[in-house]
């Protein structure tokens, strides 16, 4: 496969929740393009070892603890990047969790976990780079959502409601921006092969008595492709939304799912 075209050069991107995953799969694209990256996460050790990888391909690569949820850690940790690697010219809100109850086993402290890690910090993060980004009259934001935020799921209530916020503040921001150069979209991935849908399967195996692969079969068969996305896959359209090609596209959310969502 040819290199990717290096549109991004000297261009600072910081990328939330890539200690692993889907996360680190946007930070390695970003810094195939040229981006010098930040990668931020709550747990120090994942993301060294996140950081350590990429930088073994020769990016240009910082690595800061931050959690989503508190205000402080996020304004010392976006401060820190600047200072590193100037202005952020590109975000993506990939921090998240989900964790799913019955409706009515639902109470308030899942509630607020949910709204707080998946839809205020990415209003969070994204405040601490949107004064810039205007000032500079370019930027780009990508939140990533969830097929939770275009469909509902059972016993994901408080998960639904935080990406469907998710979805909704991108739609909201990205008509603010239009005019200023800046695009806001999400990306709303599907099951993944990743350690979240992996709790899920442990779910199914625990709640109906399933094998692993049993479990894991219930979900593929829910994709019309037949296979679960890849991390590459949601990180080769995160670049393609970063792209100068793709300066038109704003407010969008789009659905990474193999058919799940069509």
């Amino acid at each position: 496969m040819d290199a990717p075209e290096r549109y991004l050069e000297g261009s600072h991107a910081v990328v939330t929740g890539a200690s692993r995953g889907i996360g680190a799969a946007i930070a390695a694209a970003l810094a195939a393009r040229g981006a010098r990256v930040t990668v931020m996460a709550r747990h120090a050790d994942a993301l060294r070892r996140s950081a350590d990888a990429l930088r073994g391909t020769g990016a240009d690569v910082h690595d800061l603890v931050c959690d989503v949820t508190d205000e402080r850690s996020v304004s010392e940790a976006f401060r820190a990047a600047a200072e590193r690697h100037g202005p952020v010219a590109v975000l993506v809100n990939n921090a998240g969790a989900a964790e799913s109850a019955l409706a009515l086993e639902t109470d308030a402290a899942l509630w607020a976990r949910m709204i707080a890690v998946n839809l205020t910090g990415t209003y969070a993060c994204s405040m601490q780079v949107l004064g810039g980004m205007l000032a500079a009259k370019h930027g780009r934001i990508v939140n990533v959502a969830s097929t939770a935020g275009l469909r509902g799921y059972k016993t994901m209530t408080a998960y639904c409601a935080a990406k469907h916020g998710v979805v909704g503040y991108t739609r909201a921001l990205a008509l603010e921006t239009a005019k200023h150069g800046i695009t806001v979209n999400a990306v709303c991935p599907g099951y993944t092969d990743t350690e979240l849908t992996e709790r899920a399967v442990s779910n199914l195996v625990a709640a109906m008595g399933a094998t692993p692969a049993e479990a894991r079969a219930m979900l593929v068969k829910t994709i019309p492709r037949g296979k679960l996305t890849t991390p590459a896959e949601v990180a080769s359209a995160v670049g393609w939304l970063c792209a100068p090609a793709a300066a038109a596209v704003t407010g969008i959310a789009l659905g990474i799912t193999g058919g799940e969502v069509a």
